[in-house]
């Protein structure tokens, strides 16, 4: 019997109706899925979420969406919003392996089927959504098509850096302070410490000005930076990643001009040799395209639901 576990409507801003149950993974911990279904949908999107975000920042997303006949599920991860978190710090990010994640695509997906969430199902992946989306596709995720907001396959460092956060990181476990954040990140959430003109998210003012209110109201969804094991896993799944042949899904992938965060060589690298795959640049998008200006997120959601629909069409 599932759980019932909170769900605050009060930031989601989603469709009414909205629900979120606690799940237990095959390792014992214990997530967060939560889901807007839709009497008569086309299919359910599988959102999965960027690193420190949570189910109810999704509320818009699944709004439109449902506007345009879809039910959605998105998942709090292992290590950020409402589910277990893996250090005695809850500010702090960790995972001990990015393999581990499938644990929660795993028992997100008996969720959906449990609480009659319609099929097809669709993926939305997210920056490290993205990630983790990738290497469950390529495991076999059983969706009609998938939709990845600037994957993270690679992060923006300087090049000087990177023998660096390898070498650092990979000593950390060995050496017992795998648990401590990764120098010059902080402990408290970005969109708390940074003002609008300098963030790297969105264009939007209001949509930045939500992200603090929502961390404002429950700051128990908050997370700071990530640890050194975090950092470490990360490294060796997006190294992984580059070994494997892209899936047989069809992909569409959006990537902004203003990028600042994952790595724009990574994500032209994939897509150039990725069966069935499109590339679509944003002219002046950010970070998070889903969440920037009214314009910018009605254009990706009309042509990620054209792109869907079309998909639909063919199965038929």
């Amino acid at each position: 019997m599932m759980e019932a576990a909170p769900f605050f409507e009060d930031i989601a801003g989603g469709p009414a109706g909205g629900a979120a149950h606690w799940l237990t993974t095959s390792d014992g911990l214990r997530i967060r899925v939560g889901h807007w279904n839709l009497a008569k949908a086309k299919g359910t999107i599988l959102i999965f979420p960027g690193r420190t975000e949570f189910i109810e920042k999704y509320g818009d997303s699944a709004q439109a969406f449902q506007d345009r006949g879809y039910a959605s599920l998105a998942i709090d991860w292992r290590g950020q919003g409402l589910a277990d978190r893996m250090t005695s710090n809850r500010s702090i990010g960790h995972v001990c392996s990015f393999a581990s994640y499938q644990r929660d695509v795993a028992v997100a997906l008996d969720y959906a089927a449990d609480v009659g969430l319609p099929r097809p199902y669709f993926l939305l992946g997210h920056s490290m959504g993205g990630c983790i989306g990738l290497r469950s596709l390529v495991e076999g995720l059983a969706v009609e098509a998938a939709m990845l907001s600037a994957p993270m396959w690679g992060v923006q460092m300087a090049r000087s850096l990177r023998p660096l956060a390898w070498g650092l990181s990979a000593i950390s476990t060995p050496l017992g302070f795998d648990q401590t954040l990764v120098p010059g990140q902080l402990e408290e959430g970005y969109a708390l410490r940074t003002t609008f003109e300098e963030n790297m998210l969105t264009n939007d003012p209001d949509m930045w000005a939500l992200f603090g209110k929502q961390l404002q109201a429950h700051p128990e969804l908050g997370l700071g930076g990530p640890s050194l094991r975090w950092l470490n896993a990360s490294l060796r799944e997006m190294h992984w990643l580059r070994s494997q042949p892209s899936p047989r899904i069809p992909c569409l992938t959006y990537l902004g001009t203003e990028e600042a965060i994952v790595d724009p060589f990574r994500i032209r690298a994939r897509m150039k040799n990725w069966p069935d795959g499109t590339l679509r640049i944003i002219e002046g998008g950010m970070h998070e395209m889903l969440m920037d200006t009214p314009d910018m997120r009605n254009l990706i959601f009309d042509e990620t639901v054209a792109f869907f629909d079309a998909r639909l069409a063919q199965a038929a």
